[in-house]
C-alpha cells in the first residue's frame, strides 16, 4: 500500500467544450472519480487535490453580474476560492463514495476546507499575472480601478482588459494535522483544493485572507511532502510527458532521474503555464524525499502506478 498525494486538474470537471452546466460536472467527477476508486481497490491511501480555474471563474462572473444587476456586493477572492472547494469537494466526494459503496469498499471520503499561509513579502504580490474574472473594456477598466483601487488591471492579449491577482508560493498547509489525522484513521481526504484558500499570518498569529491564487500543483506537492507521501501524482491531459511536444520528432519520457528532469527543465523542453510547474513541482517532491513523482492522465492511474505508462521522476 502506498499513501499517494494526486492532484487533478479543475478542467477535469469542464471538458473542452463545455459550458460547465452542473449535469456535466457531475458527469465529468463521475468519469474522474471512477479511476480513483480503481487505485483505493488497489489498497492505497489516497489524498486528492483538485485544480478550481474554470469553476472559480464562473463564480466571479456570477459575482459580477449580481451586482450589476442587483447591486449584491462582490466577494473577495478568497471567499470565491473557499466556494469553489466546498462545491468541487462535495462532487468529487459524493461520486467517490458511490463508486466505492457499489464495489462494496467500505471508505469514507472527506473533504477539507483548506488554508495554505503565504509570504505576503513574496515577490508576487508586486508582480500580479494571474488574470481572474470577467473582461472589461477601456472604459469599463478605469471605472472599476478607480472603485478598488487595490485591484490591477490590464490589456489581455488584445482581448479587453482583465484584473489579475499575485501567485504566491505556498508556505504551509494550515489544517495539515487534521488532514494528518484523517489520513491515519483511513479516511480518503480532499483538501488544498484550488491550492488552497491563501491566507496570510499575521504577527499575532491570526489568519487573514488575501486577493492571490495558489497553483495547485505547488501546493499539492507541499501537502505530499508534508504528509510524507510515497507518490505525489499530477493527473493532466496526457499519459506522459514529452519533449518537442506535437513536433514531429515529439519523444514521450518514461522514467527520468533528478539530474535528467533539470537538465530538460533548463533546456526550456516544457511549455510554461502549463507542463513547466508539474514537472518543477514533482521535482520538488523528490528533492524532498519522496519516493518518486508521476505525471499522467486520468485514465492511465493504475496503469502509471504498475509502471506501464506515465512519466517517472525519481532520485539519481
Amino acid at each position: 500500500m502506498k499513501k499517494i498525494v494526486l492532484a487533478v486538474g479543475g478542467n477535469s470537471l469542464i471538458s473542452a467544450g463545455q459550458k460547465g452546466f452542473i449535469h456535466e460536472q457531475r458527469a465529468a467527477a463521475h468519469e474522474t472519480c471512477t479511476h480513483l476508486a480503481e487505485m483505493v481497490a488497489m489498497g492505497h491511501q489516497l489524498v486528492v487535490a483538485h485544480g478550481n480555474g474554470p469553476q472559480v471563474g464562473n463564480i466571479l462572473l456570477r459575482a459580477a453580474a449580481g451586482e450589476e444587476l442587483h447591486h449584491i456586493p462582490q466577494m473577495p477572492m478568497d471567499v470565491c476560492v473557499a466556494d469553489s472547494q466546498g462545491g468541487i469537494g462535495y462532487m468529487l466526494q459524493q461520486s467517490l463514495e458511490n463508486i466505492l459503496y457499489a464495489k462494496g469498499i467500505k471508505r469514507q471520503v472527506a473533504t477539507i476546507i483548506t488554508q495554505v499561509a503565504v509570504d505576503p513579502a513574496d515577490p508576487a504580490f508586486k508582480n500580479p499575472t494571474k488574470p481572474v474574472g470577467q473582461f472589461f473594456t477601456k472604459e469599463q477598466a478605469d471605472k472599476k480601478k478607480a472603485e478598488n483601487p487595490d485591484w490591477t488591471i490590464i490589456e489581455d492579449a488584445g482581448r479587453g482588459y482583465r484584473r489579475v491577482v499575485p501567485s504566491p508560493q505556498p508556505q504551509r498547509i494550515i489544517e495539515r494535522k487534521v488532514i494528518e489525522q484523517l489520513v491515519d484513521a483511513g479516511v480518503i481526504v480532499i483538501a488544498v483544493g484550488g491550492g488552497g484558500v491563501p491566507v496570510i499570518v499575521k504577527p499575532d498569529g491570526m489568519l487573514e485572507g488575501t486577493a492571490a491564487v495558489i497553483d495547485k500543483d505547488n501546493a499539492a506537492c507541499v501537502l505530499a511532502a508534508n504528509l510524507k507521501a510515497d507518490y505525489f501524482i499530477i493527473s493532466t491531459d496526457v499519459p506522459q510527458v514529452y519533449i518537442n511536444y506535437k513536433k514531429p520528432d515529439q519523444l514521450a519520457l518514461g522514467k527520468l532521474t533528478l539530474t535528467q528532469a533539470k537538465e530538460y527543465l533548463a533546456a526550456g523542453h516544457f511549455a510554461k503555464g502549463s507542463m513547466e510547474p508539474k514537472v518543477r513541482a514533482c521535482v520538488r517532491f523528490v528533492e524532498n524525499g519522496g519516493e518518486q513523482a508521476i505525471i499522467t492522465n486520468p485514465a492511465s492511474l493504475c496503469k502509471a502506478l504498475a509502471g506501464e505508462t506515465g512519466t517517472h521522476i525519481v532520485r539519481g
